[in-house]
């Protein structure tokens, strides 16, 4: 990406369906994990920030619980088993933060998680 705007591909979204949209961006991931803020993302951008922020938030944090995950499973592995819990507790962790983050787009607020690795701009 190369920071430059990107032309709209429809008309500027209303507050309303910029809100339903951020909703979806941080709940569809509790069932289709990165895809879902993916697609919003790809699709939405360029017709309202608050719909492009949410979706590039969630974006971010499900990359970052998906890495962390991994790398609790390879740690689970490793301890033959002994580390098996912690993969679930990073998952847990995510759904709630993702929850949290559904429920401010639902207020209109904006959010950012508090622990992301911010590759999507």
């Amino acid at each position: 990406m190369t920071g430059h705007p990107v032309p709209p591909v429809g008309p500027p979204l209303r507050p309303e369906e910029e809100r339903t949209w951020a909703v979806l961006a941080h709940a569809l991931p509790l069932l289709v994990s990165f895809v879902a803020p993916l697609v919003i993302w790809l699709v939405l951008r360029g017709r309202g920030p608050f719909v492009e922020h949410h979706a590039k938030e969630s974006l971010n944090f499900q990359i970052t619980v998906l890495g962390v995950a991994a790398g609790t499973v390879v740690a689970a592995v490793i301890t033959f088993g002994l580390l098996a819990f912690v993969p679930y507790l990073v998952l847990v962790a995510g759904a709630v933060l993702h929850v949290l983050g559904a429920v401010a787009a639902s207020r209109g607020e904006w959010y950012r998680y508090p622990v992301s690795v911010r590759l999507v701009r």
